[in-house]
């Protein structure tokens, strides 16, 4: 027995000597910590290919390169490129042999697809040479053509036509943009005159065929691919029996100021011809309807799935999987998911019997599976930690799945689920070690019933060398969206443990609107675009002070990015609980942010109509309309080449804050979009919001200022 109780406190003295040599979060440990991509599994499920990103401050600096490692976990994952540039876009080839990619190599004016022999080893091989680029390869069934995307100007016809228009435009004298239709402009950059267009080639040859090219689709006023951050995509796929290609397009991009846009799914012969409409009524191609991307064949060929998502009138709904015979095309029942909760990826069992779907659910991202031919899906097993994410399916032999799994205290590794055993194991822990030196808490779930009757789901973020005998400051973080959700994850814009340090308590809320907690949850933010969730957020801080008897009510303040610093403002115009504000891509004024932004149709929908109606919500629910409400201390952060929310809002609330002699900081970055995304810029942000805590908070060193 003395034996024993020796070794109970030995194993004590350990784990406490541990967890007091953890310390808090740096930027440079979040920075710099290795960032994992979403794996490829090979079509035998032996092995699963990724991308590794290795940050740096200094661009210049930075690696990525493609990983490879066993599924069986037996040896770790091997780097197998080792360029100056970047790889992107791993595609598996059937035999499981080679590996396709994307790179801008060497020589290269372009990026262009290269295949790298698994088997015989040695150097990737650059199997196009467009001058237009290429992207996103995919082998053939039998392995002999690659399929790719490149953009194209719409009267190219050959890739010598490609440069001739390219250097006409590259010698004009003016640097005019012109434009007859909307939109104009995509997050952070202009929309130009090229379309995303198809290319087969054989392997080994330079006869890359553009399969779009002379249609009538891509004549189309409207035509244009799903719309990305960084641009727009076709999610072009191959046929089962290697003669077509199925993509999404859509037909009616020109009609999105006054009107919800769509694709739909499309099939070109790889012989050439004009591409044939799968959805939506051929005779009718402007009308509004359901939007399909990401097509997938399943592994016997027998069925394509496609994500979908219905237009019903309302600015958010919620992502469907498609499911029709193939090659019929018999649409059957669509899956669904218990509580409309949202498809976000899937995969495809090995045996063709079942699908395996990632869905958020109330802070995490679980894990679910539907059986073919069944129009419902069942959580395949419960977690009370993390998310998984970025899953993918062996297509023969016994199902191997693979997706990345994290948490606010575990960034994101590949790892094998076993959904038998109701768990994964890790096949990679480039941030494992790292991450075990950071003094990071779990965060903790919470509930509340909100005035309306509704239950709000939140995490709370307790600071690093947490001391339960302290009263701490509360920061109540906003997420943007609004149709997101906070999630148990590694965030590396706002991270959850790098904006506590070591002085506060962040709150998160996931207030009406949010995802995760079903389809009615998430419209319920239709005709209130700001007044009830923040009711919601300051409810939630009131029920965190009455919970936690650490947190102290006299020191809030509250902060957010896009619609969490829509958010931020409205609580300037509404409220003066919060000794400070962070706002970053805040709108102040409804009106002007539907006329500027890159986006203005679901807004006023949203709404309930444009704002030269009358309706009372452009008015009543508008943060500057209450300027003169305004006296709570603010920081103001702006990107200069934010097309989603425009810095012409920043610099208006600037100028009424200045007018009402409001303390207030404004910070613009001009190399930033939307997000803070360069690493020092990220460095400066950090440190700005955390000097602004600590004058109206105070810190553990330093009393707050008096407001």
């Amino acid at each position: 027995m003395t034996r024993l109780l020796f070794a109970c406190l030995l194993l004590l003295s350990s784990a406490l000597a541990t967890a007091q040599d953890r310390r808090p979060i740096s930027h440079e440990d979040l920075w710099l910590m290795p960032r994992v991509a979403a794996p490829v599994v090979s079509p035998d499920g032996k092995w699963v290919v990724f991308t590794v990103t290795e940050p740096a401050y200094d661009p210049a600096e930075q690696v990525v390169d493609l990983w490879l490692a066993p599924t069986d976990g037996s040896t770790p994952p091997r780097r197998i490129t080792a360029s100056k540039a970047p790889e992107s876009g791993p595609a598996w080839s059937p035999d499981g042999q080679r590996l396709a990619f994307s790179a801008q190599r060497d020589g290269d004016s372009a990026p262009q697809i290269y295949i790298l022999d698994l088997a015989r080893g040695g150097e990737a091989l650059r199997a196009t040479s467009i001058s237009t680029g290429a992207r996103l390869p995919q082998f053939s069934p039998d392995g002999r053509r690659i399929l790719f995307t490149s953009n194209l100007y719409p009267e190219a016809a050959s890739d010598a036509d490609s440069k001739r228009v390219a250097e006409e435009r590259k010698a004009r004298k003016h640097s005019a943009r012109t434009y007859t239709g909307f939109p104009i402009r995509n997050w952070d950059r202009w929309l130009d005159e090229r379309q995303p267009r198809l290319f087969v080639q054989t392997i080994g040859r330079d006869d890359a065929r553009d399969l779009l090219g002379g249609t009538t689709l891509i004549r189309s006023p409207g035509y244009a691919g799903r719309m990305t951050n960084s641009g727009e995509e076709l999610d072009a796929v191959w046929a089962p029996d290697g003669r077509s290609i199925v993509f999404v397009a859509s037909t009616n991009r020109h009609n999105a100021a006054f009107a919800f846009t769509h694709t739909d799914l499309w099939q070109v012969p790889v012989d050439g011809g004009e591409p044939r409409r799968l959805t939506g009524a051929a005779d009718a191609p402007e009308a509004e309807g359901p939007g399909y991307t990401q097509p997938r064949f399943s592994p016997d060929g027998r069925t394509l799935y496609a994500l979908l998502s219905p237009h019903t009138g309302k600015v958010y709904n919620a992502t469907r999987l498609a499911v029709f015979a193939w090659p019929s095309l018999r649409a059957q029942p669509a899956i669904e998911l218990p509580e409309g909760r949202s498809v976000s990826t899937y995969a495809i069992s090995a045996d063709s019997r079942s699908v395996y779907i990632t869905a958020e659910d109330a802070g995490h991202e679980k894990l679910y599976r539907a059986t073919a031919g069944r129009a419902g899906a069942e959580l395949a097993f419960d977690m009370a930690r993390g998310l998984y994410t970025g899953i993918s399916s062996s297509q023969r032999g016994a199902t191997v799945l693979v997706g990345l799994y994290e948490s606010a205290t575990e960034p994101p590794e590949v790892v094998r689920i076993d959904p038998a055993r109701r768990t994964h194991h890790r096949l990679s822990s480039f941030g494992v070690e790292r991450a075990a030196a950071l003094d990071m808490a779990p965060v903790e779930h919470f509930w509340f019933t909100g005035e309306r009757g509704a239950r709000i789901h939140n995490m709370l973020v307790r600071p690093a060398g947490f001391d339960p005998n302290r009263r701490y400051p509360l920061f109540v973080v906003m997420h943007g969206g609004p149709h997101t959700m906070w999630r148990d994850q590694f965030v590396l814009r706002w991270n959850y443990h790098l904006l506590a340090g070591s002085d506060y308590v962040v709150l998160l809320t996931n207030y009406t609107g949010s995802t995760g907690f079903g389809e009615a949850f998430a419209q319920g933010i239709q005709g209130d675009p700001l007044k009830g969730p923040a009711e919601e957020i300051n409810q939630a801080a009131d029920v965190a002070i009455a919970r936690y008897a650490f947190i102290d009510g006299d020191r809030q303040c509250a902060g957010g990015a896009s619609y969490g610093g829509h958010l931020a403002n409205w609580l300037q115009a509404t409220t003066d609980r919060y000794r400070c504000l962070v706002s970053h891509a805040g709108l102040v004024n409804l009106k002007s942010q539907w006329g500027t932004s890159d986006i203005a149709y679901s807004r006023e929908v949203g709404q309930g109509g444009p704002h030269w109606e009358d309706i009372p919500l452009w008015q009543e629910q508008n943060p500057i309309r209450y300027a003169a409400n305004f006296r709570t201390p603010v920081l103001v952060t702006f990107g200069e080449n934010d097309f989603r929310v425009p810095i012409n809002n920043g610099l208006e609330y600037w100028v009424a804050l200045q007018r009402q002699r409001v303390e207030s900081r404004l910070v613009v970055y001009p190399d930033e979009n939307h997000w803070i995304l360069k690493g020092e810029n990220s460095r400066h942000f950090y440190r700005e919001v955390s000097d602004w805590l600590g004058r109206w908070l105070g810190t553990a060193d330093a009393p707050p200022a008096s407001p």
